[in-house]
């Protein structure tokens, strides 16, 4: 019985790092999406003042 539980425990531990992961890959790339978005437009601004 115990060991069903440790399973159980270790499994939903598992889900939630992997989970995590994946939720920490979005949030960096959404981040450098903004970060090449603003990047991009300081070019563009740059460029049209000279």
């Amino acid at each position: 019985m115990f060991s069903i539980i440790l399973t159980w425990v270790g499994a939903l531990l598992g889900i939630a790092v992997l989970l995590t992961m994946a939720f920490g890959a979005f949030i960096l790339e959404f981040d450098d999406a903004l970060g090449d978005r603003g990047r991009k437009d300081a070019d563009v601004t740059d460029g049209s003042l000279q």
